[in-house]
């Protein structure tokens, strides 16, 4: 039984990203998003971002431009390197959830770029896309 049709990558997208946005601050029936829970769905909706395109192209635009500003300070640094340096922010620094979502949104983005067993995620998600059609 199919209840919602053919979600695809940029449903899935949209999706995770209005789940952020509603389940943080919560006030319905549900209990607002936790720390662990909001960190899991940035991830996914990090790489449903990378394997949509498209409309959600917003999000590397943003992480290009930010690896961009950083190679204008430190030549050289790398997308892997800059994917390790948010996971510390994100590991060591106090975030609220609504921080998280932001930095986990573009960390993820920038580690599924930078390959690795971070790109396992986007790839699964390109690959059951590619999959559907």
């Amino acid at each position: 039984m199919n209840i919602f049709g053919n979600l695809g990558t940029a449903g899935l997208a949209l999706v995770l990203t209005v789940l952020l946005f509603v389940g943080i601050p919560g006030g319905g029936k549900l209990r607002p998003l936790g720390w662990w829970t909001t960190l899991f769905v940035a991830m996914l909706a990090g790489s449903a971002y990378k394997a949509a395109g498209g409309l959600f192209s917003v999000v590397p635009d943003l992480a290009g431009s930010v690896v961009h500003f950083i190679n204008g300070f430190v030549k050289g640094a790398t997308m892997p390197a800059i994917a390790l340096s948010l996971l510390v922010f994100i590991l060591f620094k106090r975030l609220t959830t609504k921080q998280l979502a932001v930095v986990a949104l573009l960390f993820f983005y920038v580690a599924a770029g930078a390959g690795g067993n971070w790109s396992y995620i986007s790839d699964a998600i390109e690959n059951a896309r590619a999959g559907l059609q």
